[in-house]
């Protein structure tokens, strides 16, 4: 964990690094770990209605008109607790122009025998109702230089359909189409960047997500509970040389992208009121008992 964006920087298994993280002196890019709150994802123009009024946040992503990714990417977290397997993170985060609301923010960081859980919550602490969402960006690694032979299970049943801004305009079916990975199969030389809905769930509620290797030696699976009823997956291919199809980013996302102006998945956060929602990363490896760094 860090304290600039209360992100996730690292996650090992022995001497394989489950997350493709950076080090302790770089700094961080393409949102590797990085909680996205209050919205993730993007928000086209910047712009949204709310309570009678229009709202204006700055544009992040200023070449596509979009605001991105929430506010607190690059905010200081302070540590509020600490134990050997557990770890909570802090920020208040104080209204401002276009976001005009105060959430008290927490992620919990918690090594358990199969893996770790995160959990993320948010308390109202402001007098109005605010729009929120948020979501997580890891990069899930089965420590091969590229992704392409990796075999990836995406158990949804449709996609978001985006324009060049990466503003969803519908949604269509993934059944036996370029994106339909329902069914184990290869990444090989596809190219990745979508949002996936209709997910299916085990018993728990949870949905998972995995990434093996062609030849069983390693595997991850990325749950994340009901509360996330969307999963960005992205194979990085835009990503500066030399980090590109390291790792696949599996997001988990509470809210669709630009749901503060559509409303899909967004939660009303009533003044006092909590929202908590978990994921986590299940590692596997033949050679070394389940554990964590």
């Amino acid at each position: 964990m860090v304290e600039v964006g209360g992100g996730l920087r690292a996650y090992a298994l022995g001497s394989w690094d489950v997350i493709d993280g950076y080090g302790v002196h770089e700094r961080c890019g393409g949102g590797r770990g990085q909680p996205l709150i209050p919205w993730p994802n993007r928000l086209g123009d910047g712009r949204y209605p709310w309570a009678g009024s229009e709202l204006q946040l700055d544009l992040s992503e200023p070449a596509r008109g979009n605001a991105i990714h929430g506010l607190v990417r690059w905010r200081n977290w302070e540590l509020r607790a600490r134990d050997p397997t557990r770890a909570v993170l802090g920020h208040v985060l104080h209204g401002e122009p276009g976001y005009p609301f105060m959430l008290d923010l927490e992620l919990e960081y918690a090594l358990e025998p199969r893996g770790l859980t995160v959990t993320t919550s948010a308390c109202n602490i402001g007098p109005e109702p605010c729009p929120y969402g948020a979501g997580m960006h890891p990069y899930v690694s089965l420590g091969a230089p590229s992704i392409n032979g990796a075999i990836l299970t995406v158990p949804a049943a449709r996609r978001l359909v985006a324009d060049e801004r990466g503003i969803p305009v519908g949604e269509e079916p993934v059944a036996a189409g370029p994106l339909d990975f329902r069914a184990p199969r290869a990444i090989g030389g596809a190219q990745i960047d979508a949002c996936f809905a209709g997910l299916d769930r085990d018993q728990g509620g949870n949905v998972r997500v995995g990434l093996r290797a062609p030849d069983d030696s390693r595997a991850v699976t990325l749950w994340a509970s009901r509360e996330y009823d969307y999963v960005m997956v992205f194979t990085g291919d835009t990503l500066p040389e030399g980090q590109r199809r390291r790792g696949v980013a599996i997001e988990p996302m509470t809210c669709a992208p630009d749901a503060f102006r559509s409303g899909a998945g967004l939660v009303r956060l009533e003044p006092g009121e909590r929202h908590a929602a978990r994921w986590g990363i299940e590692p596997s490896d033949r050679t070394h008992a389940p554990a964590g760094d």
